[in-house]
């Protein structure tokens, strides 16, 4: 493989992966990893940081909960 190549590759982004879930459980067409994760800390009384958002957003482009 030519180093152009494998430039590429590691630049490409991994694939969205989906998780399907009840309709009782998930009542959103889609919801993010990150989305949820931040949710229920916020009720549970956990204050979100800087820290926090970043890895919310790492878990919103790794995986995705649906209801199909």
């Amino acid at each position: 493989m030519s180093k152009k190549h494998d430039d590429q590759e590691e630049l490409s982004e991994p694939p969205l992966h989906r998780v399907r879930l009840p309709g009782w459980l998930i009542k959103e067409e889609e919801v993010r990893l990150g989305t949820l994760v931040q949710r229920v800390t916020y009720r549970v009384g956990i204050r979100s940081c800087t820290g926090c958002d970043k890895r919310a957003a790492v878990l919103n482009h790794w995986i995705a909960l649906t209801q199909r």
